[in-house]
């Protein structure tokens, strides 16, 4: 996976669809609402075309998606790729036998599931959400990922917050942004 920045068109028209909420779920935080993104039909498709160039021509068994804003993204990219999907949970929400591993975020800690048969050794996987903050969740999901013996060939998504460093927990694995906000 290359990661590479989208044109200035295309970043000008998703900056317009991210709505900046302050103190939100907490004082202090900036929440990035990409809720206008969603509603968005030409944007929606925008963003899932953008999320897929890094990825043309790579080879991918999987596109997983993070638990919930990584669904909405990591299904249809999962879709146009033609490949499956893996949904990675909070705890206690996937039915079968899982795997788990703690992490911490911006404003707490929580831990995230996979089923044990999500992928199978070898096989090639894409990390998916809407955010990487300070990166907890998407490396627990690299960990949960590696713990199944998959190969993280990157990860992808829409808004990273760079002043948060989240890429430093993501040491040596591509990561694609489509925006990045200080």
């Amino acid at each position: 996976m290359q990661p590479q920045s989208p044109p200035p068109a295309v970043t000008a028209q998703l900056q317009a669809h991210i709505r900046a909420i302050p103190d939100f779920p907490q004082p202090g935080i900036l929440f990035r609402d990409i809720t206008p993104l969603l509603g968005d039909a030409a944007t929606l498709r925008l963003t899932i075309d953008q999320l897929a160039v890094p990825l043309q021509g790579v080879a991918v068994d999987y596109v997983v998606g993070i638990e919930s804003r990584g669904f909405l993204f990591g299904m249809p990219l999962a879709y146009q790729l033609g490949i499956g999907f893996v949904p990675v949970r909070k705890a206690g929400k996937l039915p079968f036998k899982t795997l788990a591993t703690d992490y911490t975020l911006e404003y707490g800690t929580n831990v995230m599931e996979v089923h044990a048969d999500a992928v199978r050794p070898g096989q090639r996987v894409v990390i998916v959400d809407d955010l990487l903050a300070t990166g907890g969740t998407a490396a627990a999901t690299v960990t949960l990922m590696q713990q199944l013996g998959a190969d993280v060939v990157g990860l992808a998504f829409v808004i990273e917050l760079a002043a948060l460093a989240g890429r430093t927990k993501l040491a040596g694995l591509p990561v694609h942004a489509l925006l990045t906000y200080p």
